[in-house]
């Protein structure tokens, strides 16, 4: 893990950060995700319908799977000295492959750019969240974050 104060984030420009934890995405996490947003497509919640679907099993969303970069970002860089931060947005986001349930995701992010904004620092990052011994990446986006020190 990389530990930054928000004054040092500017060191960090057009850096690797590496890889955060594992990640087990489990049948509860899918259907408390579908509880949450209103979103119970067959595809996501009903087990025995999914075995004859298009992935052999249910999948889980892929809000879900964006919805948890800011968790696994925290294994992956801290940032000290902060007043607050804020999830500011994405720029670009992509599912290219599913998420089968009861697979392993980690998060790749890497620093796109870095930017003052009024009273703090914006860092765009370039995250790939990948499922583990599968070919393609399930989830591609950038994502921008905003620290207040």
């Amino acid at each position: 893990m990389i530990t930054v104060t928000v004054d040092d984030l500017a060191a960090l420009a057009g850096k690797d950060l590496g890889y955060s934890d594992w990640v087990r995405i489990d049948q509860a996490r899918i259907d408390q995700f579908a509880d949450a947003t209103d979103d119970h497509q067959w595809i996501h919640v009903d087990p025995e319908r999914a075995k004859d679907g298009p992935f052999g099993g249910t999948i889980a969303h892929g809000y879900l799977t964006l919805s948890l970069a800011p968790g696994l970002l925290q294994s992956v860089i801290k940032v000290d000295g902060m007043r607050h931060g804020v999830n500011y947005g994405c720029n670009k986001v992509r599912f290219p492959s599913p998420v089968p349930v009861d697979s392993d995701l980690r998060l790749h992010a890497a620093v796109a750019g870095i930017e003052e904004v009024g009273g703090g620092v914006q860092l765009t990052l370039d995250l790939t969240i990948e499922v583990r011994d599968a070919p393609k990446p399930a989830c591609v986006a950038q994502v921008v974050y905003r620290y207040f020190a």
